[in-house]
Formats: structure tokens, C-alpha cells, sequence
């Protein structure tokens, strides 16, 4: 079955229709709570209420128009509000190896090994956002939104809020990783000056080919 008759189904108040719109929208939508909320439980459980309100709601839903981003808004939404919730009340840590099961498979131990290096940094600097500035992410760049979709199936804030959001956020991204960046660019500036002679005054031969005494 296919979105169109999932959502035709469940238009007609047929459940059944919700399992093809599980099978489709399920793992990007889990993987968008996880990336605001740092916990895979927690992003699994705001999934899964994502599609009873959607079933819920379907009565609202304009079926001209594609379910993915109108779902997505009810996910990003919701996650949202978890994180914020979580952040009064826990500290801020979440899971011990985060996003582990993002990495490439193919890539060899080096290069898996630097990529994991880079996500954590990225991961960190992503967790000292607020909540709204970090699903501004996640929509952007992540799910591929762009500022004016992110206003209209989002909780109906401006697009110069949006814009804000995510300027703000890709500041504080930026400056969080400029220290990492700075690094990583050391050893490669280093490298290149391995094999020149040492820099000095030129060592002029003797005229003549003989020593002048």
C-alpha cells in the first residue's frame, strides 16, 4: 500500500491504513526526536504518539498536499516540548554513545574513526542549544526544510523567527567547534613544510671552486 491509500484508509476511519504510514515515515521520524532529544527511548515514544495524533487528526489533513512534513511538524513539535521538559529536570547528558548506528558501514576503521570524532564534537554542540534553536536544525538540515515550509508546518512561528533560530544557532555551532576545527587544521598546515630545508641566510660556495684563503 501506498501513502496516498494509507491515508485514504484512514480517512475513512480504517486503522489499518496507519501501518504503510509506519512503514514509510517511521525511522525518519525517530531519528528526528533523537537528534533534539538525545535519547532513543524518548524519541521512540514521541514517534510513536506522533502517529496516534496523526490518526487523530487526519480529519485536518489536506491530502492534496504531501503527508511527510505535516507529520514531521507534529514529531518536531512534540520533541520539542519533551526536551525542554527533560532539560529542567535532568541534567544535560543523554545517551553515552549518541547516534552510533549513524555512521557510514563501508567507510574503513580510520576514516569511521574520524567521522565519529567529528559527530561527537557536532553532537555535543548541538546538545547546548535550546530546544527550539536545535529543531530548527534538525528541520533544516536534517530533514531538508526550508525556512518558509519550517514557518508553515511548524507551531506557526514567523519566518523571521525561523531565520533568527537558525542564524543563532549556527553561531553558537560555530563557535563551539572553532577550537576542534582549529586542530584539525594544525597538523595539516604542519605537514606541509616536512621535507624543506630550514629557512636561513643562503650559504654562498667558494668562488673559483677553491677555498680563498
Amino acid at each position: 500500500m501506498d501513502e496516498r491509500g494509507a491515508i485514504d484508509r484512514l480517512k475513512r476511519g480504517d486503522i489499518g491504513g496507519l501501518e504503510a504510514l509506519v512503514r514509510i515515515h517511521q525511522a525518519r521520524a525517530v531519528q528526528a526526536a533523537y537528534l533534539i532529544l538525545r535519547d532513543r527511548a524518548s524519541a521512540e515514544d514521541v514517534a510513536q504518539n506522533a502517529f496516534v495524533r496523526a490518526y487523530e487528526r487526519i480529519g485536518t489533513f489536506d491530502a492534496s498536499r504531501p503527508f511527510g512534513p505535516w507529520f514531521m511538524r507534529v514529531v518536531v513539535n512534540d520533541a520539542v516540548k519533551a526536551a525542554a521538559r527533560r532539560e529542567r529536570t535532568l541534567p544535560l547528558g543523554g545517551d553515552a554513545a549518541p547516534a552510533a548506528w549513524l555512521l557510514d558501514p563501508d567507510k574503513g576503521p580510520q576514516e569511521l574513526a574520524e567521522e565519529a570524532e567529528q559527530r561527537d564534537r557536532v553532537w555535543a554542540a548541538l546538545a547546548k542549544l535550546p530546544p527550539a534553536q536545535r529543531a530548527a536544525v534538525v528541520q533544516r538540515y536534517y530533514l531538508g526544510m526550508g525556512e518558509a515550509e519550517m514557518a508553515r508546518e511548524g507551531e506557526g512561528s514567523p519566518p523571521g523567527t525561523i531565520g533568527w533560530r537558525l542564524h543563532a544557532a549556527r553561531r553558537a555551532l560555530s563557535r563551539a567547534l572553532r577550537p576542534w576545527s582549529r586542530a584539525q587544521a594544525a597538523p595539516a598546515t604542519a605537514g606541509q613544510n616536512v621535507g624543506r630545508p630550514p629557512s636561513g641566510p643562503p650559504i654562498n660556495a667558494p668562488k673559483g671552486g677553491k677555498d680563498r684563503e
